[in-house]
């Protein structure tokens, strides 16, 4: 049986959940884990809906050399266009382009008839396959399109050049058996289907994007459409590690060798997307939640050690979590440390081992014994978080409060080869961090949408990781701080999502002024 390939689309529609903004750093850093994880195809973004968008797809097309970057375009002259410029330089460039197909569509955002649609289809597949002859079409709402229709627009793609034909469940709207029933339908009906690859695209707003996915590949799809974490649009998308894990889990109906993806990396994929969008896994998500691994009962711990299976369906292994006690301190070296995260399936290049090697001895003169959830998160801070260079960097603060005086703060930050300082007050002593850091930064006027800390580890000198979320604008700036200190960790958060704030402010006066 011809594998299943994976279509990781966490830079595009999962990016485009409201609080999930990325930054180019943060796109680029996910797009190299989904390649080290072997995923098939990367969707890089819609390079139309903005230059940050396509610097994005652009910069991932030349980076990435194992898999292939698609990028979205509407069926439109000017959208696949620009898809065409950001992706060229690709070593497996696709465009994928939609349009809908289900009479609710057509009738109120497209104004569009039956025959326009084929026509537009037509005439934008073949234009995107003057382009590129990988080239994947998708009948925007096609679980609420009528049957026949859906054959007449699928038989007109394929024959203007489709490669990749995709009926997503735009809005979560199918069933399993609805699923399964619509794929085996079109496959069975349109000329030609046996020449390209159907795929499904399946959004969670009923909780079956999972099943629905697995269904549509029962019906005859041969590749699925997922994010990582089941980020997206309203409840989301197909959960990329649900998806894959059911599969390889059940090769009896699946195939034995129905993905090429490595899912040993699976765990650090979610934690570096969870990181960078400032949230937590749901304790009991399936994979990659804290408890999808732990047993409380007494029934099923006494079954778990006379035998994992008997209430373990995968390992945590398998998708990277190691259960492996860890013991390093300030006289571990080098070697241990390297070799401790191999074992966790981290492969760092020199220059990200070096940065990580540094901030695990600073950490290790504040905790007696480092735990792999500390490890984790520094590896994490250090490979996303890691300031820009024309950024603000903490150089020292200090507070005074008391229950019974108003909160002092007094920051210093270096920017460049200067320092600068600021003294303020506040309701508490993070309230007057962030106003001395506003005074020295200067940021353009904003919100908070989040600002949380948890603890990474067991015990009280654990770090603590600082989330900070700012909205502007549309906009989401997010920024993370890790340190045994909570209010430092707090400062810090503050700083890199007001750093990213001001970047984006940058970038949108020089667009204006030119």
């Amino acid at each position: 049986m011809k594998p299943i390939r994976v279509l990781d689309t966490t830079l595009r529609d999962g990016e485009q959940a409201p609080g999930c903004t990325m930054n180019l750093k943060e796109k680029l850093k996910i797009a190299q884990i989904l390649e080290h994880m072997r995923v098939d195809i990367i969707e890089a973004g819609f390079p139309v809906a903005s230059p940050g968008d396509f610097e994005a797809v652009e910069t991932i097309a030349r980076s990435v050399k194992d898999c292939t970057v698609a990028a979205l375009a509407r069926a439109r002259e000017k959208d696949i266009d620009t898809a065409w410029e950001a992706v060229k330089n690709a070593a497996d460039p696709r465009i994928h382009l939609f349009l809908a197909t289900s009479p609710l569509h057509m009738q109120y955002k497209l104004h569009m008839s039956e025959d326009d649609v084929v026509r537009v289809t037509a005439d934008m597949v073949k234009r995107a396959k003057s382009y590129v002859d990988n080239v994947e079409f998708s009948c925007e709402d096609a679980t609420r399109s009528d049957v026949d229709f859906l054959c007449r627009v699928v038989r007109t793609a394929i024959k203007s050049g489709a490669t990749v034909i995709n009926l997503p469940d735009t809005v979560g709207y199918s069933t399993p058996d609805e699923m399964r029933s619509l794929l085996s339908q079109v496959i069975a009906r349109v000329e030609g289907s046996d020449k390209v690859e159907f795929s499904v695209h399946c959004h969670n707003d009923l909780g079956m994007a999972v099943a629905n996915t697995l269904a549509g590949v029962l019906g005859g799809a041969r590749q699925v459409e997922c994010t990582i974490n089941g980020l997206g649009e309203r409840a989301g998308n197909a959960s990329l590690e649900e998806v894959v894990m059911a599969m390889r889990t059940r090769p009896d109906i699946y195939g034995p060798d129905a993905v090429r993806l490595d899912t040993t990396q699976i765990a650090r994929a979610s934690r570096t997307v969870y990181a960078i969008i400032g949230q937590l896994p749901p304790l009991n998500k399936p994979i990659v939640g804290r408890n999808a691994f732990l047993h409380e009962s007494g029934i099923h711990q006494h079954g778990v050690m006379a035998n994992k299976q008997t209430y373990e369906i995968l390992t945590p292994e398998a998708v990277g979590i190691n259960q492996k006690p860890l013991v390093l301190g300030k006289h571990s070296g080098r070697h241990a440390f390297e070799n401790r995260l191999e074992e966790m399936g981290y492969n760092l290049s020199g220059e990200e081992l070096e940065r990580c090697f540094e901030e695990f001895k600073d950490l290790c003169d504040k905790k007696k014994v480092v735990t792999d959830l500390d490890l984790e998160a520094l590896i994490a801070h250090s490979s996303v978080y890691e300031e820009e260079e024309d950024g603000y960097r903490l150089d020292w603060y200090a507070v005074h409060n008391t229950n019974f005086t108003t909160a002092t703060a007094t920051v210093c930050l270096k920017y460049k080869d200067e320092k600068f300082e600021a003294v303020s007050l506040g309701d508490g002593p993070i309230d007057a961090a962030f106003s001395a850091v506003d005074q020295i930064m200067k940021p353009v006027d904003h919100t908070f949408e989040l600002y949380r800390i948890n603890g990474v580890s067991p015990g009280m000198d654990t770090l603590g990781e600082a989330h900070v979320r700012l909205q502007a604008g549309s906009h989401s700036f997010s920024g993370r701080g890790l340190s045994t200190d909570i209010i430092e960790g707090s400062i810090l958060a503050y700083i890199s999502a007001v750093n990213h704030l001001k970047a984006f402010t940058r970038r949108q006066n020089m667009q204006a002024d030119s």
